[in-house]
């Protein structure tokens, strides 16, 4: 998609409409919107526009060197089904602030499809995997089931 801009520059992130994402979502459901701008300055960030309007989202937090977490991954619901997510995560695997990483990970619950096509795969070693949850997300993960 030729008409579509790919681009890193923060500034040029439409907080408003990437915040309004975030709220929606399973992962992370009524978040602040100060959190979304804490967590997009932690991170390389990712906006796709179709002319002057954001239409998906994407960011990598990394150490850039052995490992990067690639998160919140969005198209806007106009838009999907055009491989745009895709395309996305194909742009941080050819960035050259990601290459020679040893592991980038991701956690999703609809989209294997997408990241297996990339060459993600499921967990080789999943009993050396822990995580540690906040009381309110634990029980948000409660909640959903």
């Amino acid at each position: 998609m030729s008409d579509l801009t790919y681009s890193d520059d923060p500034a040029r992130l439409q907080r408003d409409r990437v915040h309004g994402w975030l709220a929606s979502s399973y992962w992370s459901p009524g978040i602040a919107p100060a959190l979304v701008d804490r967590a997009i300055a932690g991170s390389h960030p990712l906006g796709v526009y179709a002319g002057d309007r954001q239409v998906a989202f994407a960011r990598m937090i990394t150490d850039h060197a052995t490992f990067a977490w690639l998160a919140d991954v969005w198209v806007d619901e106009d838009w999907r089904g055009r491989g745009i997510g895709r395309r996305m995560v194909q742009w941080f695997l050819d960035h050259p602030d990601f290459a020679g990483l040893r592991r980038i990970a991701l956690a999703t619950a609809d989209a294997h499809g997408v990241y297996a096509a990339l060459g993600f795969q499921p967990l080789l070693r999943p009993g050396r995997y822990m995580e540690r949850l906040s009381p309110d997300a634990a029980a948000a993960l409660a909640a959903q089931g």
